[in-house]
C-alpha cells in the first residue's frame, strides 16, 4: 500500500463527510423553511378569523398589543375565539369588550409584591 492510496482514501472519506454535512444542512434548512411557511399560513388564517369576529378598532388594538405584549395578546385572542365559538360572545366584538377582556387577563397575570423593611 503506497502513501498515495492512503491519501486517496483520506480524501474520499473527507469528501463523504463533507457531502453528508451538506445534505444535513440542506435538510435542516428545508425543515426550517417548511415550519416558517406553516407558521405564516396559520398566522394568515388567524388574522382572517380576527377580521371577521372583531370590529376594526378592536382588531387594531389586538394587532398593536401583539407588538408590545405578545403573550397578553395571544391570551386575549384565545379567550375571544373561545367565547365566540361557545356563543357567549357574538361577532363583531367591539373595542370596549376587547378592553374589558384585556383588563381582566392583565389583572390575572400581574402579581402583587410586598416589600417589607426591617429597621435595626
Amino acid at each position: 500500500m503506497s502513501s498515495y492510496d492512503s491519501t486517496d482514501s483520506y480524501d474520499e472519506e473527507l469528501e463523504e463527510l463533507k457531502r453528508r454535512k451538506l445534505e444535513e444542512l440542506r435538510r435542516e434548512a428545508e425543515e426550517k423553511r417548511r415550519l416558517q411557511e406553516e407558521q405564516a399560513r396559520k398566522e394568515a388564517e388567524l388574522m382572517a378569523l380576527l377580521r371577521v369576529i372583531l370590529e376594526p378598532e378592536a382588531l387594531d388594538r389586538i394587532t398593536n398589543l401583539r407588538l408590545v405584549r405578545p403573550e397578553l395578546a395571544q391570551a386575549a385572542i384565545q379567550t375571544i375565539v373561545t367565547l365566540v365559538q361557545s356563543g357567549r360572545l357574538s361577532p363583531p366584538v367591539d373595542d370596549d369588550t376587547v378592553k374589558s377582556i384585556l383588563m381582566e387577563l392583565d389583572s390575572r397575570s400581574r402579581r402583587e409584591y410586598e416589600i417589607k423593611f426591617k429597621r435595626k
